[in-house]
């Protein structure tokens, strides 16, 4: 552990709050014209996901966990949750769906992601960016909807539900965003 102040926590970082560790959801600094400076940050218990709020002055020490990141090639999903192998030592690892949580609907088979682990036990996940994947349903154009800020409804491969331009039909494949699973493009494949 090493003492930062609250200043420089960011989103991502793991903090050990009470003795617990938590990874921080959302850090903002507020300086008012008059008073102290402070920061709040949301933050979620990893142990069993309970969110927190906490205000620190920002020159207040803070305990930040620093976390061994390494990549690992995605290869199934079983009972106790997600399975993940080391490309050059091929040791396999088990990731527990909370860590990964809505994001792991994203998983494609041998996608690689980046696993963040405290004392051996992973603790955060962070996929690519984006993921190309196939368009399997989409709604008929409306006539007349040709204005290029209109969106339709589409599900993806996945079962994931996106909104697509109207000239986006079943069968394409797209290119995704992995945070809020918003259109990019069509794939260029």
């Amino acid at each position: 552990m090493v003492k930062v102040i609250a200043s420089e926590v960011r989103k991502g970082n793991v903090l050990e709050v009470d003795g617990q560790l938590c990874t921080v959801i959302k850090a903002e600094s507020i300086r008012p014209g008059k008073g102290t400076p402070t920061t709040h940050i949301d933050m979620r218990r990893i142990s069993d996901g309970v969110k927190l709020v906490k205000s620190f002055r920002t020159t207040e020490n803070v305990e930040r966990a620093y976390l061994e990141e390494l990549n690992y090639n995605y290869l199934y999903e079983d009972d106790l949750g997600f399975n993940f192998m080391e490309p050059t030592t091929f040791e396999q690892i088990s990731v527990s769906k909370d860590v990964l949580g809505d994001s792991a609907i994203w998983l494609q088979e041998n996608m690689v992601c980046s696993i963040q682990s405290f004392e051996g036990r992973p603790v955060a996940i962070e996929l690519p960016q984006k993921v190309t994947l196939q368009i399997v349903e989409a709604d008929p154009v409306v006539k007349g909807q040709t204005a290029s800020s209109s969106f339709k409804p589409a599900k993806l491969s996945n079962g994931a539900r996106v909104m697509v331009p109207p000239h986006i039909e079943s069968g394409t494949r797209v290119v995704v965003m992995t945070s809020d699973g918003s259109y990019i493009e069509r794939a260029k494949d």
